[in-house]
């Protein structure tokens, strides 16, 4: 939601006017001038800047109260358009987006990260190239990119940091490789980051605090507080994977074995545990096809997981006091099990009034939530005020 109060008084810019229609409201210029306070001529000057600069468009004609019909302009979403990049651990997906998020266009592969940074985004440069293409857009209407890796990234650079699946890529400048063919703001997060930005738009707009968990073949978090991405300081907020869980005697475990999260609640964990009962796992895909195929063990597996997840997700409770907590990745994929057994422990270790009106559920959001997540991430900086008053200078 846009604060009207950002572009009240005679200093506010066209950027900063331009803020209210990113609501999608159409607005007249006799309402802009009653909502904002600015003058007449004012509202008039810089709805043409914008309309010249293509970010806002005709909506028609407002119902007249006498005389003639005044003219209503509205968000064009299509004055530019970003490209959002989701690469995991084995796979690529690029999508095409307008300035609202919708998916204009995407390619997909299968692809390993592992290959290293040049090959991998030598793909995402060629693919993005063929979105435009195939789009008929011309390369100079792309106002951005957005890249999530899955590994830490430090946020001032764009670069991983000390990524454990994916060798070559530490400290490698991302965003200067890709911008060796793109000239636009490149902007790079984690995986989980990503994820909570797309899971947010797209199914809880109207929440405010909301935790994303991603529980694949690693376990992460993506925080959002106050309607903002929390990133922390360099950009590890929400690294929950390494945390130590106190043993309990249900774990499969020993007390003395590792109880970092991943290590007992991953996908990979419960392939290994389900492995050391004799069962056929050597991946958490097999793991999963057994808890769908009904299997106790496997079930009992994945409920013991979440558990294990619970005790670390119950302190954050207490802490963020979040509204949501989504659950996703290819073990949330698996059915209930896992969540049955977060929202167990949640709620018996969370202070009460924190676990009130907590609601714990299961992503909605489909696999373009990552896609979705990178190319928020570029809108939210091309379209603030700032970016859209040089935008406009430049034109």
């Amino acid at each position: 939601m846009v604060s009207i109060g950002t572009v009240t008084g005679p200093g506010a810019g066209a950027g900063d006017l331009f803020q209210l229609f990113r609501d999608h409201q159409a607005f007249t210029k006799a309402q802009l001038a009653e909502t904002t306070g600015l003058s007449r001529s004012t509202i008039s000057a810089r709805i043409d800047l914008l309309i010249s600069g293509g970010l806002l468009k005709s909506a028609g004609e407002a119902v007249s109260s006498g005389g003639r019909p005044p003219a209503r302009v509205e968000f064009n979403p299509l004055a530019r358009v970003v490209v959002g990049a989701d690469l995991g651990a084995t796979h690529g997906l690029v999508a095409l987006c307008d300035l609202q998020g919708a998916v204009l266009g995407t390619v997909s592969t299968e692809i390993s990260i592992a290959l290293g940074p040049e090959t991998v985004l030598a793909w995402v440069v060629e693919s993005i190239t063929d979105l435009l293409a195939a789009g008929g857009f011309d390369p100079a209407r792309l106002a951005g990119i957005g890249i999530g890796v899955p590994g830490p990234v430090e946020h001032s650079t764009g670069r991983a940091t000390n990524p454990p699946i994916m060798p070559g890529w530490d400290a490698f400048d991302i965003p200067g490789f890709v911008g060796r063919s793109f000239a636009v703001p490149i902007l790079v997060d984690n995986d989980v980051n990503i994820l909570a930005l797309g899971e947010h738009a797209r199914v809880w707009p109207a929440i405010d605090d909301l935790v994303y968990v991603k529980v694949a073949t690693g376990i992460g978090a993506g925080i959002i507080s106050g309607g903002e991405l929390q990133r922390g300081a360099p950009g590890t907020a929400g690294d929950i994977g390494h945390v130590r869980v106190p043993y309990n005697r249900r774990s499969p475990r020993d007390p003395d074995d590792d109880r970092d999260l991943e290590a007992i609640a991953s996908g990979t964990a419960i392939a290994r545990d389900l492995r050391d009962l004799g069962l056929p796992t050597q991946s958490s895909a097999d793991a999963m096809d057994l808890v769908r195929s009904g299997n106790p063990t496997a079930i009992e597996a994945t409920r013991q997981a979440g558990r294990e997840l619970g005790e670390v997700l119950a302190i954050m409770v207490n802490v963020l006091n979040p509204s949501i907590i989504v659950i996703g990745g290819s073990v949330a994929r698996g059915g209930e099990h896992l969540l049955a057994g977060v929202r167990e422990v949640v709620y018996m270790r969370s202070m009460p009034l924190a676990t009130q009106h907590l609601s714990i559920v299961a992503a909605r959001s489909g696999d373009q939530a990552g896609t979705l997540g990178a190319a928020i991430l570029v809108i939210q900086r091309v379209l603030s005020a700032t970016a859209v008053d040089a935008m406009l200078a430049e034109a």
